[in-house]
């Protein structure tokens, strides 16, 4: 007697429903970083959006709302990707020496750092910019991120070479120096070498030179202690840096040239004066380094990938990227649809066979998703902050020109 063969079931396994569950969709999830009561809600939506986009009413959709849900985040995901590589662009030049933050295997932040800068309207500082003037300023003593130090040296009579480095390191070992043990065998920059002038010269000017204010180019014979002419501050600015320059050069005999950090002074010293010489130096630091009570920002921010840049919070998406998500998870749900199908290939059937759309399917949603993506960036690339400054600016000269071509009412009283 023949076997009368019944199929166990006339439907798939496992077939999308209508719509979700709000109560499973926590659990299903893979990485489960977006959990608010939102995102849920939305996750719940996104199957039954789903469903009907791909014909579920009339054809089995052979996945399951796991695949949605997890779909649905990952679109989440990547909306905050390429938005927060725009912010960036935006405003790396203005955080970078900045706080930057911990993060977990999510993105998300760990311990007590909170600030989302990829939420804020930073203030405009020139950050880099300001950086690399910082580090011009080393080399022209006007301040830096660079400590400048000094340092004494006793002449010998009839010496007239003098190994700077020696000093500056044997000064180095002294427990009250400044610069204790920061030398070692690192070169030390030489920026001026000086002297003090003898206390007569200063009052070549008159009784009371540096409090006397006068008129620059007769200054010499209206400066004593009973007459002056008012003059603007920047003119005493103006005059203190020409007697000082005037006393290293007219009121000084002595030369010098420096040679590897070697001194030599012009003439041969004679005991007497000048007895002592200061010299003022930097002491070589790598480009890392930074003094513990004067931060300049080595340890933040230096590029994209250390901004204090979490996933962007579910609630922070407005309707524009809840649509741009909503289609990127239907195309990221299509593919996986093709995937499942092209398992199969074709169904045999009496008399012929099925062949399913696995490949089409994955195709045609590679082809979406980049087109998205491309869309998405198009848009952004347009909204960085430059171009905004630029649209303003050709706005305004529109404005004026359509202005200009306006006659003005004439008052008649």
């Amino acid at each position: 007697m023949p076997t009368n063969l019944q199929p166990q079931s006339t439907v798939s396994a496992v077939v999308l429903p209508a719509t979700g569950t709000h109560s499973e969709v926590s659990g299903l999830l893979a990485y489960n970083i977006y959990t608010t009561d939102a995102f849920v809600s939305g996750a719940v939506d996104q199957v039954a959006y789903t469903y009907n986009k791909l014909g579920g009413n009339i054809l089995d959709l052979e996945i399951s709302t796991r695949n949605v849900y997890n779909a649905y985040e990952e679109a989440c995901l990547e909306y905050s990707y390429l938005i927060n590589t725009h912010q960036a662009k935006n405003v790396l030049s203005d955080l970078l020496g900045n706080s930057t933050g911990s993060f977990d295997q999510d993105g998300e932040f760990t311990g007590s750092f909170t600030t989302q800068a990829n939420l804020k309207f930073p203030r405009f500082q020139l950050g880099y910019a300001m950086h690399v003037g910082r580090g011009g300023s080393v080399h022209v003593g006007l301040g830096s991120t660079q400590r400048t130090y000094s340092a004494s040296i006793d002449l010998t009579k009839n010496q007239q070479d003098y190994d700077l480095q020696a000093i500056i390191y044997s000064s180095s070992l002294e427990d009250n120096s400044p610069f204790k043990d920061k030398v070692g065998d690192s070169m030390v920059t030489i920026e001026k070498v000086f002297y003090k002038s003898p206390g007569a010269s200063w009052r070549f000017f008159g009784g009371n030179p540096l409090s006397t204010v006068g008129n620059l180019s007769t200054y010499g014979m209206y400066a004593d202690d009973s007459t002056f002419q008012v003059v603007p501050s920047w003119q005493n600015t103006l005059q203190a840096m020409q007697y000082e320059q005037d006393l290293n050069v007219r009121s000084s005999h002595y030369s010098y040239e420096i040679n590897d950090n070697r001194l030599r002074i012009f003439p041969v010293p004679d005991g007497n004066h000048p007895d002592k010489m200061w010299v003022k130096f930097r002491v070589a630091q790598d480009a890392f380094d930074q003094e513990a009570d004067r931060q300049y920002g080595a340890d933040g921010v230096n590029n994209i990938n250390t901004l204090p840049f979490p996933n962007v919070p579910y609630n922070k998406i407005n309707s524009i990227g809840k649509q741009w998500i909503r289609r990127f998870c239907l195309s990221l749900t299509k593919e996986i649809l093709g995937q499942v199908r092209s398992k199969l290939g074709s169904i045999p059937i009496p008399g012929n066979d099925i062949t399913l759309n696995g490949p089409a399917l994955i195709s045609e949603a590679k082809s979406e998703q980049d087109a998205l993506r491309d869309e998405l960036k198009t848009v952004l690339d347009e909204l960085v902050y430059g171009k905004l400054a630029e649209g303003d600016a050709q706005l305004q000269k529109s404005v004026e020109t359509v202005m200009s071509s306006i006659p003005y009412g004439i008052y008649v009283g």
